[in-house]
């Protein structure tokens, strides 16, 4: 199946849900990978590019690596091996890798191609699609990066062969996320199917994909409604960083991050709790974590502000209304968030 990808800037590419076929590039590369997926899957992957000029960057594995230092890693490979301005970069990983790699290639002598071929299922099905590039600080996470497209993404549901049953419940979250907010009849097909096979794990990938397109198409740059796919990423963006990236795997602070919202959605009459119960079910099912000890409601509320969907002193929030429909605001009271911040505490 290919999912095309129309920006109105002229930008297209094809994200290809298949088995892998041959990957043809007439220019000098670079694989960037990490010491995990270099073990399980370099040979396989071999096998399907054909490369004028090919180095391999194996990096450590981990959200902890995702910083600028990694990115100065990337760099100085690429200058050793002499790169120009039409050079490639190859993104083999996961999120991790596929955000600093896109990152290294839009500022690597101001910018060169990249490509994405995503082996978790999270990244399978958001981060490799739609162009978000970046790396954490000490601030928060993906505050340093850019919008770089890629020039085509290849998604082969091998390699969720060796993922780990962890892993791949932290890829459902994200799936979960794009069911509560754009599509309900989806979100029914998830609570009624599961993914333990390969004809329903590709069904999911190509609807996530989908959806994720129209989003994209109609909205590159985050103005408007790919707000919405950050959806309960506010909440988990704090969570992660109170951790320090090192207790919950992204899907996990996410799946945290959307009961979180859905008890202010409850709160303010976007949705019931019949509703918001059926979201924590599905995760459930999926063994995603449901619960997170806030410490300080307050401190938790004002590292919102660090928060890229923050303007200025308005905080926005991205909320499920119902199953399927989403609402964006701005206005939501301080005193609302913190109640059920503390409902956490």
């Amino acid at each position: 199946m290919i999912v095309h990808i129309k920006l109105p800037n002229d930008i297209s590419y094809d994200v290809i849900i298949d088995k892998l076929n041959l990957i043809n590039f007439d220019k000098k590369a670079v694989l960037v990978t990490n010491c995990t997926i270099n073990s399980l899957h370099l040979d396989y992957i071999k096998k399907y590019l054909k490369i004028k000029d090919l180095s391999i960057l194996t990096l450590l594995d981990g959200e902890e690596y995702k910083s600028m230092q990694t990115i100065e890693t990337i760099l100085n490979h690429c200058f050793e091996h002499k790169l120009n301005r039409s050079s490639l970069l190859i993104a083999f990983g996961g999120g991790v890798i596929g955000d600093m790699t896109g990152f290294a290639a839009s500022i690597y002598q101001r910018g060169i191609d990249f490509i994405q071929i995503p082996t978790t299922l999270l990244a399978q099905v958001d981060a490799s699609v739609g162009g978000k590039t970046g790396v954490n600080n000490k601030y928060g996470k993906n505050l340093i990066g850019a919008f770089h497209q890629p020039l085509a993404v290849y998604i082969d549901t091998f390699f969720l062969s060796t993922l780990p049953k962890r892993e791949f419940s932290s890829g459902v979250s994200e799936i979960i996320k794009m069911a509560v907010t754009f599509d309900k009849d989806f979100f029914i097909w998830l609570e009624n199917n599961t993914l333990d096979n390969e004809e329903n794990i590709k069904y999911a990938i190509s609807k996530s994909v989908q959806i994720k397109a129209s989003v994209v198409n109609a909205d590159e740059k985050e103005k408007g409604i790919r707000a919405v796919l950050n959806y309960g990423h506010t909440f988990a963006h704090v969570i992660e960083n109170e951790t320090n990236y090192k207790t919950y795997l992204h899907g996990e602070a996410v799946g945290i991050g959307m009961l979180i919202a859905n008890e202010v959605s409850i709160k303010i009459g976007l949705m019931n709790k019949q509703e918001a119960l059926r979201v924590k079910k599905l995760l459930v099912s999926y063994k995603i974590p449901t619960s997170y000890l806030i410490k300080d409601s307050e401190d938790f509320y004002e590292h919102f502000f660090l928060d890229k969907k923050s303007l200025d002193n308005n905080i926005k929030f991205i909320l499920a209304k119902g199953l399927g429909n989403y609402t964006i605001s701005n206005k939501i009271k301080k005193e609302d968030i913190i109640s059920v911040l503390k409902d956490f505490s």
